[in-house]
């Protein structure tokens, strides 16, 4: 071909012309991306009653959200601790509809209409409840931290010794069914003490449930 030859595309101008043209195209683009901010649709909220303590409480929350981010961010009840926040600890327990449970463990909208009782709703200064004096009189803490949840799941666990004593047996006969400390350490093995105060709280609970007994 000649050099003046219209057909005469040589390999350099190709590859030149071939970049210029995807600079041109995608330059908007590109910076169109990079300059709008990522937008996330809003989630939507669900009513939640929930009786807390006694108490009727409505809140709207994300249907995501657990009972214990419900309990701490949303009714600032922050007695209950969140601790793994993988069910392996024990610090969330709460008491829910008698039954002790892992707040960080289900949803919040899982309980609509349940009865949930949380450290705040068991006793108060000046008018403690007798397994919190109990852990107070026998140091049944020190950091303290896990301590809500080791006194909700005691109450419970004593809750549920006495529901298995048949309604027939006499108070004399059921204070020989009184849990040994065996059945304390197994009953409460969900509820673990990082500072390693099982000794005293397995004596704190022996005392309360001897005095129900």
């Amino acid at each position: 071909m000649h050099a003046n030859d219209p057909l005469d595309v040589t390999r350099r101008s190709l590859i030149a012309g071939g970049v210029a043209t995807a600079a041109v195209v995608s330059t908007p683009l590109g910076a169109q991306a990079a300059s709008a901010p990522a937008q996330r649709a809003p989630a939507a909220t669900l009513p939640v009653s929930l009786k807390i303590n006694g108490k009727t409480r409505k809140i709207d929350v994300d249907p995501r959200t657990t009972l214990l981010d419900a309990l701490r961010e949303h009714l600032d009840l922050t007695g209950t601790k969140k601790g793994c926040d993988h069910g392996q600890c024990g610090a969330c327990t709460v008491i829910v509809e008698g039954r002790r449970i892992n707040s960080c463990l289900t949803l919040a909208v899982m309980h609509d209409g349940d009865s949930v009782t949380t450290i705040e709703g068991l006793g108060q200064p000046g008018n403690l409840h007798p397994m919190q004096a109990a852990f107070v009189t026998h140091d049944g803490y020190q950091c303290g931290y896990c301590t809500p949840g080791q006194i909700c799941s005691a109450v419970a666990t004593l809750g549920e010794i006495k529901d298995g004593i048949p309604s027939h047996v006499t108070a004399d006969l059921a204070a020989g069914i009184a849990p040994t400390e065996d059945e304390i350490r197994e009953r409460m093995s969900g509820n673990i003490c990082r500072c390693a105060a099982y000794s005293n709280i397995v004596t704190a609970i022996r005392d309360v449930a001897g005095e129900r007994a």
